[in-house]
């Protein structure tokens, strides 16, 4: 098994998020071998998208020198059996590193095809889970602000081909312990009901 797990959140392994994902990523060895490359795209920000890029990914004779960075990235992807996605909601949305490995991503003609339908995805279906961390609340009763995050990744994800999509939500986080506490417990017993942690009765508090 080989395992792709994304950083995007500022606070690196200090996060709630980051560590439930070591977690999820030690119980997956002890389930079976397993290969991890980790890209913390907070740690180490991909550069924006410049003017090459926007030319070639817009020509009918690309420059592919243009794309190394995209192929880089469409490769780990390939290459991956499990994604794990570890991101804070930035302003009800994903933050901006997060943004740039998409606009990497997606790219016509290599992990989507544009149709009459819209997007059609071009690579292989697999597992995808997505830590989302959040200050306050924006789902549920106790909501108080809108979500654009969880269904805009669902898409994008799903528009190369990945529809295997699961949001691990980790809400109230600057709201005392006993709130965090209970946002990783729900969290743990989400994962530990997927099959791919089947082996393994629960994630260890």
């Amino acid at each position: 098994m080989k395992i792709l797990f994304l950083n995007a959140s500022p606070h690196g392994d200090m996060s709630h998020g980051y560590r439930l994902a070591t977690e999820m990523i030690d119980t997956l060895r002890k389930n079976s071998p397993a290969e991890v490359v980790v890209r913390d795209l907070a740690a180490h920000a991909l550069p924006p998208i410049a003017r090459d890029y926007a030319r070639a990914v817009t020509s009918r004779s690309p420059d592919t020198r243009a794309f190394d960075l995209s192929e880089q990235l469409i490769r780990e992807i390939e290459t991956t059996d499990v994604l794990i996605v570890n991101t804070p909601m930035h302003n009800f949305t994903v933050p901006a590193a997060l943004k740039l490995w998409i606009d990497y991503v997606l790219r016509i003609h290599r992990t989507f095809a544009s149709t009459a339908e819209g997007k059609v995805g071009l690579m292989r279906d697999r597992p995808a889970f997505v830590i989302v961390g959040s200050g306050g609340f924006h789902s549920g009763e106790r909501a108080r602000q809108p979500d654009f995050l969880t269904p805009y990744v669902r898409f994008a994800l799903g528009s190369i081909g990945i529809r295997n999509v699961h949001f691990l939500l980790l809400e109230g986080l600057v709201m005392g312990d006993e709130t965090i506490g209970r946002a990783l417990t729900v969290a743990r017993e989400s994962v530990a009901r997927h099959a791919l942690f089947a082996l393994d009765a629960a994630l260890n508090p």
